[in-house]
């Protein structure tokens, strides 16, 4: 019997071929147990699926989903906007995605039928990760207003981690981009970020950008100048950094493309910093992004990029008179120069997972694990940084264990990326 929706029919045709699992060395090792639900409350926050905060400002559980026409049949809504993005296709070949669509004339997508079109496409695939939040407010006076949750993520580019990354116990079949992008596409929909920071983009225009436009946010991509991406033969373009924001909770007031220097040379590495006003309080915040050098022997040039961001901060926080948020794959561990300088920065900032710790002053032992042909690396690279004069962690997003990570580490059938992502919660520090 056919789908009634030509999206679930490409799914099934030329998405998941049947196949089982196999390790570099051709054993079976791949469970196809079926996809785990999704949480119920996957649609809180979006412009067109209206929620109603609590009384003490944390988000409610559950929300009124609008309904459409009965007549429709389910997920025809998506079919403009999945065909492209779920067939695999670069974006050279989808020209008219190097044109930023006009989010007043985008028709929104219901997430929960993205999240159904997804789960297809992953139907072979072992269940999603379930990672939960701590709560992590202090005694005192609770912020009235809807917290801002942030998302750090960096998603791994389909170009290096098929191509140069040599994850040598992950099987190539994991790293399919018709599945991967679906994954990074369920994390991203089943935490529900209010702004979304991503590393290592290489498919902004023909993936990230129609689909997340057409869930309400608006977005930023700045490519590196030089990607490595590009040495790799069939590669999607450049690889960068992005900042998604939901334009119904947020105004842009200001952005800023920051290519990154050291030692007074232009490097590779970027930054996007936006200031955005919250349309419900009116207070005012700068969001910035990035992703340093990696590799070891770089420690004192990501120190220097390091600088540079943290002036370019100063200037556009108007000397910390802005609150200010700061994502990114750093590359580089908290025994680094460079996390010196952004944990004694005359900005005021506090790292954000440091909370989840015991004292509240460590890392987590991890955020990201990986084993190449070098051999196993597991390190802590990637942070959220914030204005503790100006800024609360109300909850933070736990980081997998060991266990769920298992012997062969990341990226995963599991889980799409080396990297985990960190999600947070904030709220103003005092009323305006």
């Amino acid at each position: 019997m056919q789908s009634a929706c030509p999206i679930i029919r490409v799914v099934k045709e030329t998405l998941c071929p049947a196949r089982g699992g196999q390790d570099l060395d051709g054993n079976a090792n791949v469970a196809t147990s079926p996809r785990s639900e999704l949480p119920a409350s996957v649609d809180s926050k979006l412009p067109y699926l209206p929620a109603e905060p609590s009384g003490n400002g944390r988000r409610a559980g559950r929300v009124t989903v609008l309904s459409f026409p009965a007549a429709r049949p389910m997920g025809s809504r998506l079919c403009s906007a999945l065909t492209k993005t779920l067939d695999g296709s670069a974006a050279s070949q989808h020209p008219e995605y190097l044109v930023a669509p006009d989010l007043e004339h985008l028709e929104p997508i219901d997430p929960k039928e993205l999240l159904e079109e997804c789960r297809a496409v992953l139907h072979t695939r072992p269940p999603r990760f379930q990672r939960g939040f701590v709560d992590l407010r202090a005694d005192g006076p609770r912020s009235s207003h809807t917290p801002i949750r942030v998302m750090q993520w960096n998603i791994l580019a389909q170009a290096l981690g098929e191509g140069k990354d040599n994850f040598v116990q992950c099987p190539l079949e994991a790293l399919k981009w018709e599945e991967r992008k679906c994954l990074i596409l369920e994390e991203i929909l089943a935490y529900q970020p209010d702004i979304l920071c991503l590393q290592e983009v290489d498919h902004y225009f023909d993936t990230f950008h129609p689909l997340l436009s057409r869930l309400g946010y608006q977005g930023t991509f700045f490519p590196k100048p030089w990607s490595p991406c590009l040495d790799v033969e069939h590669n999607n373009g450049p690889d960068g950094c992005a900042l998604f924001f939901l334009h119904n909770r947020f105004k842009l007031v200001n952005s800023a493309n920051i290519r990154l220097t050291a030692m007074a040379l232009k490097t590779n590495q970027v930054a996007i910093a936006q200031t955005l006003e919250c349309k419900e309080s009116s207070r005012q915040f700068c969001i910035a992004v990035t992703h340093l050098k990696a590799r070891t022997g770089w420690e004192r040039f990501r120190s220097a990029q390091g600088c540079d961001l943290l002036q370019n901060l100063q200037n556009i926080t108007q000397g910390a008179k802005i609150p200010l948020i700061v994502c990114g794959d750093f590359n580089a561990e908290p025994t680094e120069e460079v996390y010196r300088h952004f944990a004694s920065s005359s900005l005021n900032l506090n790292s954000a997972y440091k909370l989840l710790s015991a004292d509240g002053q460590s890392e987590p032992p991890y955020t990201t694990w990986k084993i190449r042909t070098s051999g196993e690396c597991r390190n802590t690279l990637d942070y959220i940084w914030y204005s503790k004069h100006a800024l609360s962690v109300r909850s933070a997003l736990g980081l997998l264990t060991e266990e769920q990570i298992g012997p062969n580490r990341l990226p995963s059938f599991n889980y799409p990326s080396d990297h985990l992502s960190l999600v947070c919660d904030f709220s103003f520090n005092e009323e305006p």
